[in-house]
């Protein structure tokens, strides 16, 4: 499926399941044996939800009608954090999070953002699909939280501001950056001597339209359909974290569903999460250009000065520390040395 912003909106308009307002005509002739909630802080028109629309369809058709996930889209249930409480509390049985908000609650999930570590795509998803997304995962078992197989794609991550272009490490001097809510991010931009202000993503918008903060950090997929063009002025092609959202589960509501039904639920999540990771390549292929002509001023700076900066600060000495040793070597067996 080729997706462009016009084809997202289309999909996105035309979804039946999107927090509480499912098409009226749409009759059930029963209620659902297992009517489940997923929550998302992405706007609907993100790939995130147009697959996962699509994937809530597919369960609900392969289990006959047993299985009901509603979509609750842009925050509706709450901020990131409030949505984990609800996640391990019940509330909500299904939610997809960063795992570097994720590491508030389970700090080695945070590592497969550590700032410059991956180079590309290839890396990243070797490594995810691979063992440091299987340690990853066993990491956040111990909380009590399930986490599906396929991580979702957030993308790699760019810094916009309403000031000045980022070009090199000395220009994140001074400046007020949001961040999410994330020992990781406000360690790295502190390395960088920045004055980050760790804000849920609901908020960000407001805070740069009242200039509480001057810039902030997302993948282009975010920046646009977020519209956070319409109150920042550049954005530099920095590349300098990737993210991801990992598909989580309420334990006892999963483990609630019988094996042939979890079965259908796991496929279709993990299946949706892969054409999701493509969607949004596709997509940041032609955001560039979008986002140019409303506005956005593009620059490419080099990663040298970032990378230099992080080093002389100690941040990757700091996190090989917190970490572990298993936990760094298995992160450079596919990032190469970074400390």
């Amino acid at each position: 499926m080729s997706l462009t912003r016009r084809t997202l909106l289309k999909a996105s308009a035309a979804s039946a399941l999107v927090g509480g307002i499912a098409a009226p005509h749409v009759a059930r002739a029963q209620a659902a044996e297992f009517s489940y909630k997923y929550a998302n802080n992405l706007p609907v028109t993100h790939p995130m939800n147009v697959r996962a629309n699509e994937m809530v369809e597919a369960i609900k058709k392969e289990t006959n009608g047993r299985v009901e996930i509603k979509v609750f889209p842009s925050s509706q249930l709450g901020g990131d954090t409030d949505m984990l409480s609800q996640l391990r509390s019940g509330g909500i049985e299904f939610f997809t999070l960063s795992p570097l908000i994720l590491s508030t609650l389970v700090p080695n999930a945070s590592i497969s953002g550590i700032g410059f570590a991956f180079p590309d795509y290839a890396a990243v998803w070797k490594a995810m699909d691979g063992e440091l997304g299987a340690y990853v995962r066993g990491q956040i078992a111990k909380s009590g939280i399930v986490a599906l197989d396929k991580i979702w794609d957030n993308g790699f991550r760019q810094i916009t501001t309403s000031t000045k272009p980022i070009q090199t490490a000395a220009d994140l001097k001074g400046l007020k950056i949001r961040v999410p809510v994330s020992p990781l991010w406000t360690s790295m931009f502190k390395a960088f001597d920045s004055a980050p202000a760790s804000l849920n993503f609901s908020e960000v918008y407001t805070a740069l339209q009242t200039g509480a903060v001057d810039a902030q950090e997302n993948p282009l997929a975010i920046i646009s359909t977020a519209k956070l063009y319409e109150v920042q002025k550049y954005c530099s092609l920095t590349n300098h974290m990737w993210d991801g959202f990992w598909f989580l589960a309420n334990r006892r509501a999963f483990e609630r569903l019988p094996e042939d039904l979890r079965a259908i639920v796991v496929k279709n999540v993990n299946a949706a999460g892969v054409k999701e990771r493509a969607d949004v390549v596709e997509l940041n292929a032609t955001l560039r250009k979008e986002l140019a002509e409303k506005g956005l001023a593009f620059n490419e700076p080099k990663v040298d000065s970032f990378r230099d900066q992080l080093r002389k600060a100690g941040f990757y000495a700091e996190w090989k520390g917190k970490y572990g040793d298993e936990a760094w070597a298995t992160l450079e067996k596919y990032t190469g040395p970074l400390s």
